[in-house]
């Protein structure tokens, strides 16, 4: 999975791609601090399976810390996008390919309103223009894809396949170039479209092939609550998550030195370590905001892999009874799977000779066989029995 950070200039996005990751990456007040993308490692958190069964886990894929299953994400933060960029301004399509093959897009904004649009130091600026800016290059920038190769498309029957191969290195699917067509009212069995039809239809589509989740940064700063009731009013709560890179990559930072005992996502840490005066002030300061607001900087990220992306976590065994593999690893693979997936879609992450030579799946907990078409559910412990060796 493949999740991206993007927005327009100095708005956060490398110093929160660097409190989700730890990588350590440029970090600086001016616009386009990062040119080429920083790639990085990530983990998306649930409470693990391992209490309720009365077991004791041992991860192969993942991680497991105090009862939280720690479930690897792959973080992109590319060079900050300015109006124009489709057309080659700024980093302009070197930014907007770098997105091409994400699950899901984290539009990071200031919601301070202390940068423009450009990323140049303001008062005022307004966080959700930013946002719809950024949005409608990505429109734009599917549009003109889709555009270059409009004559291709229009000599295919199909024009649904035509459109696939097209958007394939955006891992576009049949039923999502369906669904925005649809959406779109365009017709699609030979395309003669407008420029006017491929704009609504790249609007559809990206809804579906890019969804979106807007990080309201900055959320220390003073002002930042009109910023954030803004973006709220205009995009939706549940889409809308407030965060506060500075202070996380902080107190991830402090953690790491040993001087706190902090877990991503908790609303509160333990002095642990011998600090001077000042580090005491400035960590008595994050201890106070995290209690009353939170960096939430680990949830936007969940937000964005169970909410936006609707995934649900299942824990694949060889053996029911004991929960294990073959090599005695207990609840050792926690897999991602989008809502709705069945036992034959598990089985198919698994491989696909086990898939093709599928017979049944088995509740792990109540050892009861279950069907091929069964509808995984979140905390699900499965064991699949394939005639394949």
């Amino acid at each position: 999975m493949l999740v991206s950070l993007v927005g327009a200039p100095n708005k956060g996005k490398s110093t929160l791609f660097s409190a989700l990751t730890m990588n350590e990456v440029a970090i600086a007040d001016y616009p386009f601090t990062t040119v080429d993308p920083n790639l990085g490692l990530a983990y998306a958190t649930k409470k693990c399976v391992e209490a309720e069964l009365k077991v004791k886990c041992k991860p192969r894929n993942s991680l497991c810390h105090n009862g939280t299953r720690m479930i690897p994400v792959n973080i992109v933060d590319v060079a900050g996008l300015v109006e124009g960029a489709h057309q080659g301004k700024g980093m302009g399509n070197q930014f907007l390919s770098d997105i091409s093959a994400s699950d899901a897009v984290i539009v990071v904004s200031d919601i301070s309103g202390k940068t423009d649009s450009n990323g140049n130091p303001s008062t005022g600026a307004d966080p959700v223009a930013d946002v719809k800016a950024v949005i409608e290059e990505l429109v734009q920038w599917t549009a003109s894809i889709v555009k270059k190769h409009i004559a291709q498309i229009s000599r295919r029957e199909d024009g649904i396949v035509a459109l696939c191969e097209i958007l394939t290195n955006m891992k576009a699917t049949r039923a999502q170039v369906e669904d925005a067509a649809g959406k779109a009212f365009l017709v699609t069995s030979t395309i003669k479209w407008s420029d006017e039809d491929i704009l609504r239809f790249s609007r559809e589509f990206l809804k579906l092939n890019k969804p979106i989740i807007v990080a309201a940064n900055k959320s220390d700063a003073p002002g930042s609550e009109k910023g954030l009731a803004s973006l709220r009013s205009e995009f939706g709560d549940a889409n809308v998550v407030p965060t506060s890179g500075a202070i996380e990559l902080a107190l991830r930072k402090a953690a790491k030195q040993g001087l706190i005992d902090y877990e991503p996502g908790n609303r509160s840490f333990n002095f642990i370590g011998d600090v001077t005066d000042a580090q005491k002030s400035a960590l008595d300061y994050m201890l106070k905001f995290v209690k009353e607001r939170g960096t939430n900087v680990q949830e936007l990220l969940n937000s964005a892999v169970f909410g936006t992306l609707g995934n649900i976590v299942v824990y694949p065994v060889e053996d029911e009874g004991k929960y294990c593999d073959h090599s005695g690893n207990v609840l050792p693979d926690a897999i991602l799977m989008k809502s709705g997936s069945t036992a034959i879609e598990l089985a198919e992450k698994i491989h696909t000779d086990i898939a093709k030579n599928m017979l049944y799946a088995v509740d792990a907990r109540n050892k009861k066989r279950l069907a091929k078409n069964y509808p995984l559910q979140d905390g699900d412990v499965i064991r699949i029995v394939s005639a394949a060796r």
